[in-house]
């Protein structure tokens, strides 16, 4: 966490509003693509079960 707050206070040119626009988008994203992330991390965690049961 120290890390990010050192990033986010080094940079400048990034204002808290590029990074509030930039959060929104990326959850508009996320509610848009709901079912198509849901489904796909269900068949990935779907390969690693089945994969790990020969292992």
């Amino acid at each position: 966490m120290r890390g990010i707050r050192e990033f986010l206070q080094e940079e400048d040119g990034v204002g808290v509003v590029e990074i509030i626009l930039i959060l929104v988008v990326l959850i508009g994203l996320v509610l848009i693509f709901k079912k198509q992330i849901t489904n796909l991390v269900n068949d990935i965690f779907d390969t690693i079960t089945k994969k790990a049961g020969s292992v």
